[in-house]
């Protein structure tokens, strides 16, 4: 048997701008960390065969990855030509929630078959070759920020050309103040899951016909440079007023991006202590994280308190095989 473990994401600022509808135009940047939740695959030859015995949300049982229901597994088997296998998925989050779930699970499964196969990628290549699955044979209208963090893991400043290249920035903060911002970042989840499909699309179409929402995620991507800027300089003071000033942004991009339940939820939170915060994800459901120093903690949670809150510390590894 052979089990890969890959980890969420949270992102910051820039979010949208890894959508090819802007970086074509414009270069798109985002800055974001893995998170201590995973998504597990495993691995291993099944009794019977030819078949695929296939575990996740739903049970299958196939005779040929052509008939295989669930897309990415149908699409990445395909590609390693793979027989007479069993596999199983489970994970720490929902899917639907915000945290790159559907990514996370691309990146693993893609280094789960290298490892199968005796096979040899780099993070980098197993990024590009999950965007390409996800966003060009599979046509989901997402971005590519998502496989490039799950991929790679730890905190990382991602810039999108033009030309479809991507690169990653390391953001090396002292031990302190890593400690000092993970500390300082409280998760709630809303109770909901929702398709970023639908609200992707809208900010796809957005981004093409109306020039104002072009300017408005170009401010996001200035938000993430200087997100940057000041981290490099371990300076996290300014860390809830950037994400205050995304969030704000963020929700003139799409009509479907927030809710008077989120906003209601975030304009408490910011009443009792929070400096700023987000909800992470496409829109509509899933997390909200806020930036909120230690001693202005217990006024939040107090007032989330039907909230659950998911405590979480960052990850550094990106997509690992751990047997």
């Amino acid at each position: 048997m052979i089990i890969s473990r890959t980890p969420f994401r949270i992102s910051f600022a820039g979010g949208g701008s890894d959508l090819q509808d802007f970086y074509t135009k414009r270069t798109g940047a985002v800055l974001s960390t893995t998170i201590d939740k995973y998504v597990y695959l495993s691995m291993h030859k099944y009794f019977n065969g030819q078949q695929f015995f296939l575990k996740y949300s739903k049970n299958e049982v196939v005779d040929s990855f052509n008939k295989i229901k669930h897309p990415i597994l149908r699409e990445v088997f395909s590609d390693y030509k793979l027989a007479g296998i069993d596999f199983n998925s489970s994970a720490d989050i929902p899917s639907g929630t915000g945290l790159a779930s559907s990514s996370a699970f691309t990146t693993g499964l893609i280094n789960l078959c290298n490892a199968y196969t005796g096979k040899f990628m780099s993070k980098e290549a197993i990024a590009k070759y999950a965007s390409d699955i996800e966003i060009n044979r599979l046509l989901e209208p997402i971005g590519k920020q998502d496989q490039y963090a799950c991929a790679v893991g730890g905190m990382n400043f991602i810039e999108f050309f033009k030309d479809g290249s991507v690169n990653i920035e390391k953001i090396i903060l002292s031990k302190e103040k890593k400690v000092e911002l993970n500390d300082s970042l409280l998760l709630f989840y809303l109770g909901t899951v929702r398709s970023a499909r639908d609200v992707l699309k809208e900010q796809k179409k957005n981004i093409n016909n109306d020039s104002s929402k072009l300017e408005i995620l170009s401010k996001m991507v200035k938000l993430a440079y200087n997100l940057r800027e000041n981290l490099k300089k371990n300076n996290i003071d300014n860390f809830g007023k950037i994400l205050h000033k995304g969030w704000v942004l963020k929700k003139e991009m799409a009509s479907n991006i927030s809710n008077l339940e989120i906003d209601r939820y975030y304009k408490i939170a910011m009443q009792n202590g929070a400096e700023g915060g987000k909800l992470l994800g496409a829109g509509s459901g899933g997390f909200l994280l806020f930036f909120v120093k230690p001693e202005n903690q217990l006024g939040v949670r107090k007032a989330l308190l039907s909230l659950k809150e998911v405590p979480f510390n960052f990850d550094n590894a990106g997509t690992t095989i751990i047997y």
